[in-house]
């Protein structure tokens, strides 16, 4: 197998890093990113409107039918998997940096929200979810000041 190292492109640092010495070190090093396991955790926007909650979740190489959305008690979760592609060309990677695996994100929403019409939608990589909140309990009252 070869090996590919990652290395800065400074002169400035340039002896150091054509010292023999290190090479061993830094090439099987924890401080590189590849040997760390990355579990993917996707990245969430969540926004309040007048009528509504809004989030939006960063799901890029995530299949809708490996996607799971579930209220329970007041709480959204959010569960899926990232799969990584099959190595079928032979492939060995040199540094892997992107994250897989399975993942589960829970928020717990405040009362006053309808969870009879609450709306998904998986357009791109980007999930969204509209959860309305309950018009019988939004209450917005003008107080006149004197």
């Amino acid at each position: 197998m070869t090996k590919l190292i990652l290395r800065p492109s400074s002169n400035y640092l340039s002896s150091f890093w054509n010292d023999n010495i290190f090479d061993d070190f830094f090439n099987d090093s924890l401080f590189f990113k590849s040997n760390f396991k990355n579990e993917f955790t996707p990245n969430a926007d969540i926004a309040e409107t007048d009528k509504s909650f809004e989030f939006s979740f960063d799901l890029p190489g995530v299949k809708k039918s490996d996607l799971s959305i579930e209220m329970n008690n007041g709480n959204i979760t959010i569960s899926g998997e990232r799969k990584m592609e099959n190595n079928k060309n032979g492939k060995n990677y040199h540094s892997l940096e992107s994250s897989y695996g399975k993942f589960s994100r829970s928020f717990e929403l405040p009362t006053g929200i309808n969870e009879n019409k609450i709306n998904a939608k998986f357009i791109d990589g980007i999930l969204n979810i509209s959860i309305p909140k309950d018009e019988k309990k939004i209450v917005k009252n003008t107080i006149q000041i004197k």
